[in-house]
């Protein structure tokens, strides 16, 4: 298997060479040459754990890694130590409908799925490689990414991640995970400005050849955690497999098509069920669902991709994103035969017209929405979800009353076939959850609200939450985004090239 470069003009890599580019020279995405097809049908699979899921997946797809060192990046990776959830991924059924639950990890947001098997993927690449150079991890985040990239990545020999993350535009929750974060190699800053600015600022980082010449002749050189890497992307696309295995086990019909409903920001988690789909897995739609920052719900809905319009700053912070960068690599799938003026008017955040795939369908979430989402799953079902997960809610749920009630239930128009993906815990947004039940709560503070939080669902907080309120904040420079460069070389030790 080898990797191309969205933009055409990379070598093709073997997969360990892309994990560890992150991003191609030209500034394209990686992507698999050829898409590997699953060769069995779905109901072999259903025997297998979340591990055996991931090595055979995997396997597919990492194929300079061995057999050997592809058990022991999922081992360490998937193990009742990093989730609290013995199948990693369960499905929770709730009216009908099936709640694949991403949320188990160490951070509690499914980022925890990728990236706590990035970094020893990463660690195995450099090893293979003879590579001696410090990996520097640029990432900006929306808010989960950065808190679990840090989590994946602290105190891993051989790297130093640096996260840029929104100054207000993450939870108190997030910003308090990620301004608290230990680790002899990690570097926090926060950015006055959005998350698309400081995105496009860490690609423009990642091309600046002076600025990689610059930190090589230091021994250092970028990486990504991000989904723009094929690292990233790649293992996301294992629990697409193992919730379909999970529905044959209680009782479908080998074959059957199903939907899924994704809570979309960068695109990466909604692409690799694209993959999977690509793969053989029996997907009917994918639901894409967007919440006020709508741009993908327009694309879908018109055809025009089009980021030039107003921010707008949400109670689902990890979708607050306009310039969605794995959205690149559907582009290059569906439109190899025109693909420089459109990558360019993707860049340049121009408009631009493409054929809308039969793959993809889009809904989208107001702010009241999302509140009465949440007060009505839990009123009616004693289950609390997150914003981003009650965005999915609502796009389920206009997409049935599109569809007529029973329609659209996959192939065969039956109940029970849609998995909604649960992104994140409640608890990592206990003010926007609780104040959606009930307004008295609003004055009480986010960390109050963990311990109400727990009263009304007669559960624990989480153990990752413990002392989070009194807890040392260490991360306290907020940069504009003309200093993120600046801060990158200090960190690293490297004089800027302004002095």
């Amino acid at each position: 298997m080898r990797y191309v470069s969205t933009r055409g003009h990379d070598t093709a890599l073997r997969a360990s060479q892309a994990i560890v580019k992150g991003i191609a020279d030209d500034g394209g995405l990686f992507v698999p040459a050829i898409m590997p097809s699953t060769g069995i049908s779905p109901c072999e699979l259903v025997g297998f754990n979340y591990n055996a899921h991931a090595l055979w997946l995997l396997h597919r797809f990492l194929t300079n890694y061995s057999n050997a060192e592809l058990v022991n990046c999922i081992d360490g990776a998937y193990n009742s130590r990093t989730f609290s959830a013995p199948d990693i991924a369960p499905i929770t059924m709730v009216d009908n409908v099936a709640f694949l639950e991403l949320c188990h990890g160490k951070t509690l947001a499914f980022k925890d799925i990728a990236l706590s098997i990035l970094p020893r993927l990463m660690t195995m690449a450099l090893r293979k490689a003879g590579n001696e150079k410090t990996q520097v991890i640029l990432t900006a985040t929306s808010g989960d990414t950065g808190v679990s990239a840090l989590e994946g990545f602290k105190d891993v020999p051989g790297t130093k991640i640096i996260v840029f993350y929104p100054e207000n535009g993450v939870s108190v929750i997030q910003k308090r995970h990620m301004t608290t974060m230990t680790g002899s190699n990690v570097h926090v800053f926060g950015v006055k400005g959005n998350f698309d600015d400081a995105q496009s600022e860490v690609k423009r980082l990642f091309l600046n050849n002076e600025l990689k010449e610059k930190i090589a002749a230091d021994g250092f050189e970028f990486s990504s955690a991000n989904s723009i890497n094929i690292g990233r992307l790649i293992p996301q696309m294992v629990y697409y497999f193992h919730a379909y295995s999970q529905l044959i086990r209680g009782g479908m019909t080998s074959g059957d098509a199903v939907n899924f409903i994704v809570p979309t920001g960068n695109f990466g988690n909604i692409l690799a069920g694209y993959y999977a789909k690509k793969m053989g897995l029996p997907i009917d739609k994918l639901i894409c669902a967007s919440n006020s920052n709508k741009v993908l719900f327009d694309y879908f809905d018109t055809g025009v991709f089009d980021s030039s319009r107003p921010f707008n700053i949400t109670s689902s912070p990890s979708m607050d994103i306009l310039v969605p960068s794995n959205f690149e690599r559907l582009v290059y799938d569906l439109c190899r035969h025109d693909l420089k003026g459109r990558l360019e008017k993707l860049s340049a955040k121009e408009q631009f017209q493409m054929d809308v795939p039969k793959d993809f369908v889009g809904f989208f979430a107001t702010e009241a929405e999302v509140r009465d989402a949440i007060k009505h799953v839990f009123t009616e079902h004693k289950y609390l979800i997150d914003p981003h997960t009650a965005v999915a809610y609502i796009a389920y749920e206009k997409f049935r009353g599109a569809n007529g009630r029973d329609a659209g239930m996959g192939a065969k128009g039956n109940e029970g076939k849609n998995i909604i993906i649960s992104t994140a815990s409640p608890y990592k947004f206990a003010k926007t959850v609780m104040t959606s039940l009930d307004s008295s709560y609003e004055k009480y503070d986010d960390f109050d609200l963990l311990e109400k939080m727990a009263e009304v669902t007669k559960g624990h907080v989480p153990p990752q939450f413990e002392g989070l309120r009194t807890r040392q904040v260490i991360h306290k420079q907020a940069i504009g985004v003309n200093e993120m460069e600046s801060a990158v070389l200090k960190v690293l030790g490297t004089t800027p090239a302004t002095e």
